[in-house]
């Protein structure tokens, strides 16, 4: 056993089933998940490789873990991850193509900032498709009364996950432009007068783009945005 997995926490495959055409809802559970601190927008680190295989030591390790945010937890031991498929599978979709019920898992303990700024005047989510599973748990977090707004970018309609709030989020649909497209939905938002928190994650491009607008166009802090980029075009281990 390796050091690696004497410091992960250990699961199995409950359910594994796709949730959009390009989305898997992976459900993993055990004993030793049980009552974990997690604060809705945290992710997880999976491990997805083999560390005796030859082309994990050729790629320096990058492909032994990979970043996933908790979608639903359950203090019993059980949570919900979304794995993203796409042409060019990285290890991480690669590996959820084949989990099945039963096979092992080793990951480790929630952590992260993407979480929800409590008692703000109101909440700005912006963000695509592989910020959807945080954004839902976040949404969910949002105290009542509190306002939202938000803007999301999907390749199309059936890609949605059936988020809390639904409607107060603004769809934009189509794969091309997607700074483009994701910073102009949310610069046409009508919103309260002064700052709120605003959420952003995804492409890191359209995060930097959606910050840039926040702060130079409305006069945000820099403070009031939290900042989360999960991908970015040709760079590995962001998938």
């Amino acid at each position: 056993m390796s050091v690696l997995d004497r410091v992960l926490l250990a699961g199995a495959v409950e359910e594994c089933e796709p949730v959009t055409p390009s989305m898997r809802r992976v459900r993993i559970s055990g004993t030793g998940l049980r009552d974990l601190d997690w604060v809705p927008g945290q992710h997880v680190r999976l491990k997805v490789g083999d560390l005796l295989s030859p082309q994990v030591w050729l790629s320096g390790f990058r492909d032994v873990l990979r970043t996933y945010s908790i979608w639903h937890y359950d203090r019993g031991g059980i949570l919900d991850l979304c794995v993203l498929d796409h042409p060019g599978a990285g290890p991480g979709a690669l590996w959820a193509r084949g989990a099945v019920p039963g096979t092992k898992v080793l990951l480790t303990r929630p952590d992260g900032r993407l979480v929800v700024r409590r008692e703000s005047p109101y909440h700005l989510f912006a963000g695509d498709e592989t910020a959807l599973a945080a954004f839902d748990a976040m949404l969910r977090a949002v105290p009542a009364g509190e306002p939202v707004y938000g803007a999301v970018t999907v390749p199309a309609a059936d890609h949605r996950l059936p988020l809390a709030r639904l409607a107060d989020l603004t769809w934009v649909y189509g794969d091309g432009g997607a700074s483009e497209a994701l910073v102009g939905a949310v610069r046409e938002l009508s919103l309260p007068a002064g700052p709120g928190t605003a959420y952003v994650a995804g492409e890191a491009r359209a995060c930097q783009a959606v910050l840039r607008h926040l702060v130079r166009e409305r006069g945000w802090p820099r403070a009031a945005v939290r900042v989360k980029a999960f991908w970015a075009p040709g760079k590995r281990g962001m998938d």
